[in-house]
């Protein structure tokens, strides 16, 4: 039987559309192709060897880096955070700045002018408000005064010191001098009383020492050597030697016994400014205190 479709027809099983269904295109299928445009683009560039974009192909590119950021935030978002970090660590540095001037110019006082930096700090004290510029050239300003001064005050105080060192070292020289030359006069004077005694332990002598120690070691006048004068001479008549046979009362002053004036000095036994040291010693220490009232109680009594 002869076929009577037409040549050229279609089976009617086969299907009319051999080609596959179209995928619905994704956001990422988009990126990849954009990306991979891009990657085409710069092989392309490298390869045929140009180095620069034109300068309309530059500024296309920063319009569009530039609407990329705006159009995220996140560029403006950490440029304002670094202005407000750095905006906050010029203000403290210039609290301290100030801070540190202050200290200076409190220590500077009549000692070196500071008046510039009093300026700078007045001027400084506004930091929370000022301007970001103008604050940072006071800061430095405050920070150039503030050790320009402080140096200035140290070598003031320095000064000062060496001064006042020198001044006390000159003050104890002084004492020391003053002291030694008491003690040389003092010196002398026991040995111009021992050289002046009359024979040494001669009656006179012995009466011509009493004087001059009961003067410049007790302070007592006239009036209580002559006391002493009569006491002593009822004594032992001012013989160093003198002894009493009953008693044992020994010298000048009739100690008892007599080694009581080991004291003074162990020649007490021949040497009559040793028995008179010692006996004016012990006039004084005792309940009489001075000649006079030993020689009012001797003359009660008979003793004292």
């Amino acid at each position: 039987m002869k076929d009577m479709r037409p040549k050229n027809s279609e089976s009617p099983l086969a299907p009319r559309n051999h080609r596959k269904p179209r995928k619905p295109r994704t956001r990422r299928h988009e990126v990849a192709v954009a990306t991979g445009a891009v990657l085409v683009i710069a092989g392309l560039v490298a390869g045929s060897g140009f180095a620069a974009q034109s300068a309309d192909a530059k500024q296309d590119s920063i319009a569009a880096t530039t609407a990329l950021s705006d159009s995220t935030g996140r560029q403006s978002d950490q440029l304002d955070f670094y202005a407000k970090r750095g905006e906050s660590i010029t203000r403290d540095s210039a609290s301290a700045a100030l801070n540190a001037a202050t200290v200076v110019i409190a220590a500077s006082q009549s000692k070196v002018d500071a008046t510039a930096l009093t300026s700078v700090a007045s001027s400084l004290a506004s930091y929370e408000i000022l301007p970001i510029d103008q604050l940072e050239s006071l800061t430095a300003a405050a920070k150039v005064e503030t050790a320009s001064v402080s140096a200035a005050t140290a070598e003031v105080d320095r000064v000062a010191a060496e001064a006042a060192a020198a001044a006390a070292a000159a003050a104890a020289a002084q004492a020391a001098a003053q002291a030694a030359a008491q003690a040389a006069a003092e010196a002398a004077a026991k040995t111009t009383l021992v050289q002046s005694l009359a024979g040494g332990n001669s009656v006179e002598g012995a009466r011509a020492t009493a004087r001059a120690m009961a003067g410049s070691q007790y302070g007592w006048g006239e009036d209580q050597f002559s006391c002493l004068d009569r006491l002593w001479q009822k004594e032992s008549g001012w013989n160093y030697a003198a002894m009493n046979s009953s008693s044992g009362a020994t010298g000048i002053p009739q100690a008892l016994p007599g080694s009581k004036m080991a004291s003074a000095g162990n020649d007490w036994a021949t040497n009559a400014t040793t028995q008179i040291s010692w006996g004016l010693g012990y006039i004084k220490a005792s309940s009489y205190g001075t000649p006079c009232a030993a020689w009012s109680h001797s003359q009660s009594v008979g003793w004292y």
